[in-house]
């Protein structure tokens, strides 16, 4: 089973038969994005709106391209 994920995990997408008859696929999920860009946030917030309207000109001011150097908790 390990070979068979780790084919899935580079990629491959596995068909599972039963008696030759397809039953089942194995694909690769898709990746999980680490970050999301500011620029790419800001613009999702400036389309959806929200209960603070100022909220997308603050993190514009405050934020750089990436959040990497802020410290969480």
């Amino acid at each position: 089973m390990s070979e068979v994920l780790r084919r899935v995990e580079a990629g491959e997408r596995l068909r599972v038969t039963v008696d030759r008859r397809p039953v089942a696929q194995i694909i690769p999920l898709p990746l999980k994005r680490e970050a999301l860009p500011v620029a790419e946030f800001l613009r999702w917030r400036e389309r959806t709106g929200g209960a603070d309207p100022q909220l997308t000109d603050e993190l514009r001011d405050v934020l750089a391209d990436t959040t990497d150097d802020l410290e969480i908790g």
